[in-house]
């Protein structure tokens, strides 16, 4: 937003007499004042006011009109939004409309009192309460002598009849800040009974513009400021001819689309290119690497060393317990191993073993085979060959423990040696099948390979949707549990049924014997698919072997697509920072025509001329007569395109080729004033007026039957 400049103070207030009255325009967007008989007023600022505390003292300021960002940098406005003292163009805020005339009369150069005589604008039909409080506000706080209130709209009207643009009847279509009016005109003077409204005005294309590109572009929010929106909007919106036509162009023409889009550039600045490091920075970073690599190794160091303490001291401590139990008799022994929290003499040697490894390994000495063989069965399970008789009934049973695991542990070692003598004669026969023939080698290879897919595709099938019988099933019947156990799955629920049914028949002896490592297997979860994990090893196996012979084969499960990442975030650009205001140039000036699009159940303002001519209790002809002769003002009429898109709607209420002239205000924004300045400075304007004594008379019922005679 360009920077703002504040109204000068006038300095001939005092040249003027007493009787020359002061015109305000009071509108909705702007407050305009100045003397009557001039052209331009004197002075013109926003009509809103805002109360900000000061960042430093801590003071409510009041500050009228528009403000500089600049200088608003040093008030705190997070608690104080701008106010405005109209609601739909009527005044309901006296407070701010006192700091509002205040900041008016100063700038026109008053002191202390007006004195002089005021005319002030107002919407159609204003109510009398309104017109009551501005009256005692004028009166009681700036000592006015007279004051009158007319129609914005009829000054507009009568100062364009002066320059010839309408005549004498006609209709005056108003789109003001806030709402929209249309009032006929018989005689020159307005037909108030005829006249109609809608709230639907500047104000609301300037928000609906302010939230569209809100929604569009959300994270340059900040940006879209009510002062940058009502800029955007003069500069780029347009009233469509016709408005589905024109939404048309927009979703099939693109090029014509484009020559209608308006483009703003926020400020951008581009990110800083990455420059390759220097030889000095690379130099640096290996330093403090280095320095940190040497940090690290000390810290091992030190913690290295304090293992290595621990591990001395508590080896130490193992072996002096062994030379008590050799000294020692044996009745002491077991008091001693109570005190030392083992079970056994068996037990300390392994931890010493142990801790003589844990010692040997942070030193950083080899160990050797030699005592890794002695670290055997022997070391870890030292209660198995100790006879029941030495053994309390505690070690008894963690005894029975050891021998369970020592079975477990040398039948899966067995097992796992079985498996790897097969696997390497397996290896051996397919070398001697792979030279003797290789496509035949290579085909067993391939078949092999589709019946383990197609087996282990149907397990997966019946994992989730349950086994089907031959013929008894549908693809939709439900099966039982049994039917969805395998075999491995039924054998180990039988052996726990029946261990669950021997417990307690005599002493537990299973894990005693070689024997019992086969039962084990078969109860163990392991083996619950039947040999699944086989079958897919041996499926990964043989895709091996068949993309070293055939580079093209591709296994299916390589041939999953994988999800995607996500994509990366892309740095900004300058096309990020770009706005586009297409569809938004002739949608937000539509909500006039169509308020219904932000939610108001009213009349357009085309519609609004029949509804008024409808209120009009007059014949055809002169309804024809004021067709004729249509002004439109305010300034929302100043979008380019309206005229026509008036025309084009009021034809539609109007009979067949009836006569139909529209024509824009010579300043839709100014004329207001200065119809009313060229009013106040008439001969007439004495006789229009009321005073303090009048009011104070007749109180607001004077408001009830008050209404100027306007004649310029």
């Amino acid at each position: 937003m360009s920077s703002v400049t504040r109204p000068r103070r006038e300095s001939d207030f005092a040249l003027f007499p007493s009787s020359t009255p002061i015109v305000i325009d009071n509108g909705a967007s702007t407050f305009r004042i100045g003397w009557a008989g001039e052209t331009e007023p004197r002075v013109a600022f926003r009509n809103v006011v805002q109360r900000p505390r000061h960042r430093s003292t801590g003071e409510t300021v009041s500050i009228v009109g528009d403000t500089d960002p600049t200088l608003m940098k040093y008030f705190d406005c997070t608690r104080s939004a701008v106010r405005s003292p109209f609601d739909d163009d009527v005044v309901y805020q006296f407070e701010y409309m006192e700091y509002i005339l205040d900041y008016g009369f100063d700038r026109l150069g008053a002191s202390s009192e007006v004195g002089h005589p005021i005319l002030m604008t107002e919407c159609e039909c204003n109510p009398s309460f309104s017109r009551a409080r501005m009256a005692e506000l004028l009166f009681e706080t700036y000592g006015v002598p007279s004051i009158a209130f007319g129609i914005d709209n009829a000054f507009s009207y009568k100062y364009n009849q002066k320059l010839g643009n309408c005549g004498e009847d006609g209709l005056a279509i108003s789109c003001e800040h806030g709402t929209c009016h249309v009032v006929p005109f018989l005689k020159g003077q307005p037909v108030l009974g005829a006249c109609c409204r809608t709230n639907v005005g500047g104000f609301h294309v300037t928000d609906f513009l302010r939230q569209l590109l809100t929604l569009k572009y959300p994270y340059h929010m900040a940006n879209f400021t009510w002062e940058k929106a009502e800029e955007l909007k003069k500069e780029h919106c347009y009233v469509a001819l016709d408005y589905l036509s024109e939404l048309q162009i927009f979703k099939n023409n693109k090029e014509e689309a484009e020559e209608k889009t308006r483009y703003w550039q926020l400020p951008w600045v581009p990110p800083p290119k990455e420059e390759p490091p220097s030889e000095e920075e690379l130099a640096r970073k290996a330093a403090l690497r280095e320095k940190a690599g040497q940090r690290l190794r000390e810290m091992a160091a030190a913690k290295r060393s304090q293992k290595i303490v621990e591990l001395e001291k508590q080896l130490s401590y193992l072996e002096e317990i062994t030379e008590q139990l050799d000294e020692a008799e044996e009745s002491e022994s077991t008091a001693i191993l109570g005190r030392s929290g083992y079970l056994s003499q068996q037990e300390i040697k392994s931890a010493i073993l142990k801790a003589t490894q844990s010692l040997r390994k942070a030193k950083g000495e080899s160990n050797g085979n030699e005592e890794k063989a002695d670290a055997s069965a022997a070391d870890k399970y030292p209660l198995v060959s100790v006879p029941d008789e030495e053994l309390t009934p505690e070690q008894i049973k963690e005894k029975k423990k050891q021998i369970l695991l020592k079975t477990t542990t040398e039948g899966k070692l067995r097992a796992k040696q079985k498996r790897a003598e097969e696997e390497a004669l397996r290896e051996k026969q397919e070398e001697q099948k792979r030279a003797e023939n290789p496509e035949l080698y290579l085909e067993e290879l391939r078949a092999r390979y589709s019946e383990l897919s197609e087996k282990f595709e149907q397990r997966k099938r019946q994992k989730v949707n349950g086994g089907q019988t031959n013929g008894n099933h549908g693809s939709s019947g439900g099966v039982g549990r049994g039917e969805r156990l395998n075999a491995a799955q039924k054998e180990r629920m039988r052996l726990l049924a029946s261990a669950a049914f021997d417990r307690g028949k005599g002493e537990d002896t299973f894990g005693m014997r070689d024997e019992d490592w086969l039962v084990y297997n078969k109860m163990s979860k392991d083996n619950d698919d039947d040999g699944n994990d086989d079958d897919e090893s041996e499926l990964v196996r043989i895709a091996s072997k068949l993309q070293e012979i055939d580079p093209t084969f591709v296994s299916k499960s390589e041939a999953v697509q994988l999800t995607p990442e996500p994509p990366k975030i892309r740095p900004l650009t300058a096309e990020d920072y770009r706005i586009a205001i297409g569809i938004e140039r002739f949608r937000c000036p539509e909500v006039l025509f169509q308020p219904g699009m932000i939610g108001i159940d009213q009349a357009g303002i085309d519609e609004m001329v029949s509804i008024s001519l409808r209120r009009l209790m007059e014949d055809e002809s002169v309804k024809q007569r004021l067709c004729q002769s249509i002004l439109v003002t305010g300034g929302s009429s100043l979008f380019p395109g309206m005229i026509p898109r008036l025309e084009s709607g009021i034809r539609q209420y109007r009979p067949y080729l009836s006569p139909l002239k529209l024509v824009r205000a010579a300043d839709p924004i100014l004329d207001a004033w200065r119809g009313a300045a060229a009013f106040g400075a008439s001969s007439k304007f004495g006789k229009q007026t009321f005073s303090l004594a009048d009011y104070r008379e007749h109180g607001e019922n004077l408001f009830h039957r008050y209404n100027i005679v306007y004649s310029l």
